[in-house]
C-alpha cells in the first residue's frame, strides 16, 4: 500500500513538473493563479482588492512621513545640516520606491501589461535587491567604510 502511495504521488509530481510549469522564483498567488483550469475572476478580483490595500496603505503612510520629513528639514537653519539630511533621505528614499514600485508592477497593473520574466525580475527587486541596498545605503554614510571601500578599489603601488 505504501509503495503504491508513493508511485502515485510521483507520477502526478513528473505530470504536474512536465506540463505545469511555474515561471516565478515563488510559489507566489499570480503565477500560481495561471495553472488553475476553473473559472477564477472572482478569486482574482478580491486578491487585487487586497493588494491594492495592503500596497496603498504603507505608501500612504510611508509618503505622508516623508512629506513630514520634507517639511522639518526645510525649516532647518544648517545648510550643511540640510543637505546631508536631504542626502540620506533620498537614497533611502529611492531603495523605498523601488520596492513599491516593483511591488505594484506585480500585483496592481494588469497581467496583459507584463510576462512572467519581468513579473520574476520584478520579484527579484522587491525580495532580493532593495533588502541589499539598505544595509548598503547606510554603511557607505560612514567615513570608515568609504574609506576601506576606496582602499580596496584603488590600485596598489608596491
Amino acid at each position: 500500500m505504501a509503495g503504491t502511495a508513493a508511485a502515485s504521488s510521483q507520477f502526478w509530481v513528473q505530470v504536474l513538473s512536465t506540463s505545469r510549469k511555474i515561471l516565478s522564483f515563488f510559489c507566489e498567488a499570480p503565477a500560481l493563479l495561471k495553472l488553475s483550469c476553473v473559472d477564477i475572476s472572482l478569486y482574482r478580483e478580491l486578491m487585487y482588492l487586497c493588494c491594492v490595500l495592503m500596497l496603498l496603505i504603507p505608501v500612504a503612510l510611508v509618503s505622508s512621513s516623508y512629506a513630514l520629513i520634507l517639511h522639518l528639514v526645510c525649516r532647518m537653519n544648517s545648510a550643511k545640516g540640510r543637505r546631508k539630511a536631504l542626502a540620506t533621505c533620498s537614497s533611502h528614499m529611492a531603495v523605498v520606491l523601488l520596492f513599491f514600485g516593483a511591488s505594484t508592477y506585480t500585483y496592481m497593473f494588469p497581467h496583459s501589461y507584463h510576462t512572467a520574466k519581468q513579473d520574476m525580475m520584478a520579484s527579484a527587486f522587491y525580495t532580493i535587491i532593495t533588502p541589499v541596498l539598505n544595509p548598503l545605503i547606510y554603511s557607505l554614510r560612514n567615513r570608515d567604510v568609504t574609506g576601506a571601500l576606496r582602499n580596496l578599489v584603488r590600485p596598489r603601488t608596491t
